[in-house]
């Protein structure tokens, strides 16, 4: 193998102009190990950002992982370091080893810009030819290119690839096994949409992905990155978009990763009242930095533009807007204002949106954020972070709250389920009920219900049949749409032969079936991010425990009247007021045997009266099941 050189240099003069603005947004496409040809020779143009290095060496086992055979060089003071290494092909595995002006530092990295990696416990970096997968998804990309998220249905499937399903003595599946069975599953149960929890490689399998190293490399516990593509456009052509959680807001402590990367703080603040996240024990980025801000805003386009994802979902945007998130006084520092805002955090997620949104009409950017700060999902130019959607998880606690209650103390509790109408409309919001809810001593979703068997799967029907007709977008994590008992464990697969039980299999059935007519139903979903769409009927019965809405569509008939009862006694004769009379068809009920209920209902319908109630022209008598929901739709007459 002959000694790198810097012929016909990868990276140019407005390169390292761009990247010391911070305005390279494809950086990957300079940084990194690129397999290219110079002077007829294969091999690969390595190039790293480590401005305060002394010395940067290529190792490798191309080289037996010596010093000296592979020397990178300096670009113009730019604190680039490149070189080209003939003779290294796809597949090599490689570090840097770092010698710092500082202390006399040296350690040896994985990439930043690394496309592969080894398995863990191994550290290295694998180089990697991206092009060349065949990709079979044109169409899904045309359409996407004319979707407004806002306007069309979104029912999110979260999952963790590592434990959805697993394969012989408990072994993972890779990723063409995981697409061709997860883009059935789903497809079968009307999911539009399938959340991955992060794929980028990391060390722990603990963090879930959370604490992620390999920024630009799809984990290697499933298989190669070509591996993900098939994954991706598999769920693409089965009408299935893919989101990945995307981690700007930390980064771990480990040896090989961006941490101290070349003997000084690089990608975190030095002060650890602002580079030290105390609730994780990790690194927080430096947003302030061009160079970091490049490292970012280029990962996130390069999934995008290199896997063909549909959307990011950024993960705890609060710790990012905050600095003094998980802080007490004296640990963290105030901005130029005296406040606890993170003003180059900010700055860095407006220029993130605009960035994506701009380059990629049609994804949508999720910001997971868990406070009451302002117009998070509203255009920048209006004054808003520039995200397209955000988790509601004020929701999500007031619903999981409102239902650990027995029913006979709801009464006292009625805000919970009606609070949020005050403030649904304010952001483009998901409704989540997520793996967060999950773990760590909180019990699966279906534990959290009260009662005996019969009334917890009651319960989660009607949580769930609540979820699909209240505003926003919907989104449930793995193994809660058929009733997985036990928390979520992330060393094993999901416990699918529940689903062989009358109960969980009628969930199963119950949330498909919400799914199928939410996909349908204009009501829900043309007009969601509109408080037009949605009306009580009564929403103040709290003794009773009953509650009951209207969600519209642009026409009448699309109109679609949801009645709960949150209580296990059954409202015989129940009067609901309605906006038409003539036949009422009931759509859904939670309580069909089908769904293991009780099979109390209307017998497919029920006829409008011509007697006014609750503020309308007429009105219905309702058998309202116990612990359950209907869904009716109207046919369009005069009262009777």
């Amino acid at each position: 193998m002959s000694s790198p050189h810097l012929a016909a240099p990868g990276l140019s003069p407005f390169d390292l102009h761009l990247l010391a603005e911070g305005r390279h947004y494809r950086s990957f496409e300079k940084l990194g190990a690129h397999p290219s040809v110079v002077d007829g020779a294969p091999g690969v143009r390595f190039a790293v950002w480590a401005p305060n290095a002394e010395r940067v060496d290529v190792i490798g086992d191309f080289n037996d992982w010596r010093t000296g055979d592979a020397p990178l060089a300096m670009r113009e003071q730019s604190g680039v370091w490149e070189g080209f290494v003939p003779g290294v092909e796809p597949g090599a595995l490689y570090k840097y080893r770092v010698a710092s002006r500082s202390h006399g530092y040296v350690s040896e990295r994985a990439d930043p810009y690394g496309f592969g990696a080894e398995i863990r416990p191994q550290t290295a970096s694998k180089v990697v030819d991206l092009d060349g997968y065949a990709w079979q998804d044109d169409g899904w990309l045309r359409r996407r290119r004319e979707w407004n998220p806002l306007a069309e249905p979104m029912s999110i499937y979260e999952v963790h690839l590592g434990s959805w399903r697993r394969g012989a003595d408990n072994g993972w599946l890779s990723y063409r096994e995981l697409g061709a069975a997860l883009a059935a599953y789903a497809q079968e149960m009307g999911y539009t949409h399938v959340e991955l929890m992060p794929v980028t490689e990391h060390p722990f399998d603990g963090s879930w992905g959370y604490q992620t190293v390999g920024y630009y490399a799809p984990t290697s516990r499933f298989g190669e990155p070509r591996d993900f593509m098939q994954l991706v456009d598999t769920l693409h052509l089965a009408g299935i978009g893919v989101l990945l959680d995307w981690v700007p807001a930390h980064f771990p402590t480990d040896g090989h990763g961006l941490g101290y990367f070349d003997g000084t703080h690089l990608y975190e603040h030095a002060d650890p009242r602002q580079g030290h996240h105390p609730d994780w024990n990790t690194l927080v980025f430096n947003y302030g930095r061009a160079e970091v801000r490049n490292f970012l805003i280029s990962n996130a386009l390069f999934w995008i533009e290199k896997y063909h994802i549909d959307g990011l979902r950024v993960d705890a945007v609060a710790s990012m807007l905050y600095l003094d998130y998980g802080r007490h006084a004296g640990e963290w520092i105030p901005n130029q204002y005296g406040g606890n805002e993170n003003l180059e955090a900010i700055d860095f997620l407006r220029e993130l949106n605009r960035v994506v949104y701009q380059e990629h009409p049609g994804v949508v950017m999720t910001a997971e954020e868990s406070t009451a700060w302002p117009m998070v999902s509203l255009p920048i130019y209006l004054g808003g972070l520039g995200f397209g959607l955000k988790w509601n998880m004020g929701w999500m606690h007031d619903m999981l709250d409102y239902f650990a209650h027995e029913p006979v103390y709801r009464s006292y509790h009625h805000n919970r389920i009606t609070f949020s109408l005050l403030y649904a409309f304010s952001e483009h919001f998901i409704l989540p009920f997520s793996h967060d809810e999950v773990v760590h001593g909180k019990r699966s979703i279906l534990e959290k219900m009260p009662g005996d068997d019969w009334q917890k799967f009651a319960n989660l029907r009607l949580l769930y049949g609540y979820q699909y007709g209240h505003p926003g977008k919907k989104l449930q994590f793995m193994g809660c749409e058929f009733g997985q008992r036990r928390e979520w464990n992330h060393d094993a697969s999901l416990d699918w032969h529940l689903v062989e039980a009358p109960l969980h299999e009628g969930l199963r059935r119950w949330v498909r079936d919400l799914n199928h007519l939410y996909l349908k139903a204009p009501a829900l979903n043309d007009l969601d991010a509109d408080a037009a769409t949605f009306e009580w009927i009564d929403c103040n019965d709290h003794t009773r425990s009953v509650v009951s809405f209207i969600r519209r569509g642009y026409r009448a008939e699309d109109t679609l009247l949801f009645v709960c009862n949150f209580t296990p006694v059954p409202r015989l004769a129940e009067p609901i007021g309605v906006p038409a009379g003539g036949y009422w068809r009931e759509r859904l009920n939670s309580d069909a045997h089908d769904y293991g209920g009780s099979g109390v209902g209307n017998g497919g319908g029920a006829m409008a009266e011509g007697i006014a109630q609750h503020g309308r022209p007429c009105r219905l008598r309702l058998s309202v099941p116990p612990l359950g929901m209907l869904v009716l739709q109207p046919a369009l007459e005069e009262c009777a």
